[in-house]
């Protein structure tokens, strides 16, 4: 019942900037842990960011961490991912994540 569905990926070149929402239907989304994964080709699905219900404890892989930031909204049931610095290794497809439900993914493709 619960439907995850990202928008805004996108190209973009080295050093740009690109914004990730992720709207939430379909059940009680702010009780949650918020999640966003990513998947390069070849390689294993890899964890990005988290949030919780409240927004008070946050998470980042090494990886990201200063560059990314993920955001909350729990009245309008999104969740965000602006991502700054972007770097080609940052490129995969990007997915939303609320415990066992998982969005269909958006492109983010960085060039140098």
């Amino acid at each position: 019942q619960v439907q995850l569905v990202e928008s805004g990926g996108g190209l973009v070149q080295a050093g740009g900037s690109l914004r990730l929402s992720c709207a939430a239907s379909g059940g009680p989304f702010s009780m949650y842990t918020m999640g966003w994964f990513r998947q390069a080709p070849g390689k294993e699905r890899e964890f990005v960011a988290t949030i919780n219900y409240s927004g008070s404890v946050i998470r980042y892989a090494d990886s990201v961490k200063g560059r990314f930031t993920i955001s909350r909204d729990n009245t309008k049931k999104t969740v965000s991912l602006q991502m700054n610095s972007l770097k080609p290794e940052d490129t995969a497809v990007y997915y939303c994540n609320q415990n066992n439900y998982w969005g269909q993914g958006t492109q983010v493709t960085v060039s140098s």
